[in-house]
């Protein structure tokens, strides 16, 4: 086995030589452990670079940083069948959602992704709870932010568009699309019962933008990446019934056919500057098995 640079409290301890991706280099510091091994190793929040807890496969390692790999890391390692942290560091979480939770909740006795992310501060004795960022609908998976301070949020939220540079999704769409990119714009509004409407002209509501392109074509449906131009409630979902191919799995703004047992939507990609330390980062996440048509 490759000997780490040092011990510490039986952790092993890496320094970074050369540009590498995260996953490759702990196959090779682990005397070359199958790239399965590698990924639970990952998973199981028990990595950090720098100090920092990364869970992102892809992750980019530069020369100087400091990998370390905690050993029988004991009952605080993070675990649920809800989300997945990919990044923490003092200011924030980068988390990634399943489909089937809510990202918060007025109801204090909910289970949301806010409060696992609580619990989980708790457990880990950091004293500031989990303050949401965006959101994701219930049914929508993927990547999502959340800070551990007021006043990080509200840095996002007062700078959205000049920190958060890139943020894409990838649906399951009915219909087999013969364009293959575009851009929709409509104003979005709610009636009385939230349901959001969509028109070419100014409602009262607000402007939304979504860019697409077309991934792929098979059996009736298409696959899309979407990016986000503006952030608006049900926008995509919404966006995509506009031009006649509406998300799989929805009830609410499509025929509701359920072919894959799921909303056909996922947030793939996050890209932003983070606010405190300046750094870009950038994180992905596979799109689901179930999307592959």
């Amino acid at each position: 086995m490759n000997n780490p640079d040092e011990k510490k409290y039986n952790n092993l301890v890496f320094k970074v030589l050369e540009c590498d991706k995260l996953l490759p280099f702990i196959m090779k510091k682990m005397n070359g452990i199958s790239r399965t091994k590698a990924k639970n190793i990952l998973s199981s929040g028990t990595v950090c670079v720098n100090g920092k807890s990364i869970t992102q496969h892809n992750f980019l390692l530069e020369p100087e940083m400091t990998v370390e790999i905690i050993r029988n890391g004991g009952g605080n390692v993070f675990k649920s069948h809800w989300l997945k942290i990919v990044y923490e560091d003092r200011y924030l979480f980068v988390i990634e959602k399943r489909n089937g939770i809510l990202c918060n909740s007025p109801h204090p006795g909910d289970e949301t992704v806010q409060s696992i992310l609580n619990k989980y501060l708790e457990s880990k004795h950091q004293r500031c709870h989990a303050h949401t960022i965006h959101r994701l609908d219930r049914d929508t998976s993927g990547l999502m932010l959340f800070a551990k301070d007021k006043k990080i949020a509200l840095m996002f939220e007062d700078n959205w568009k000049q920190t958060v540079y890139d943020r894409r999704y990838v649906a399951l769409v009915h219909g087999e699309m013969k364009k293959e990119s575009g851009t929709i714009s409509s104003w979005l509004k709610d009636n009385s019962q939230f349901v959001t409407f969509s028109d070419k002209f100014d409602n009262g509501g607000k402007y939304a933008v979504t860019h697409y392109r077309l991934l792929k074509v098979a059996d009736g449906h298409s696959l899309v990446e979407l990016q986000l131009e503006t952030g608006r409630k049900n926008q995509i979902r919404v966006h995509m019934q506009d031009i006649g191919f509406p998300v799989v799995g929805d009830p609410k703004y499509g025929d509701g056919d359920d072919p894959i047992g799921r909303l056909g939507l996922h947030a793939y990609k996050l890209c932003f500057i983070h606010p405190i330390t300046g750094e870009d980062l950038k994180f992905e996440t596979p799109f689901p098995k179930k999307f592959d048509i």
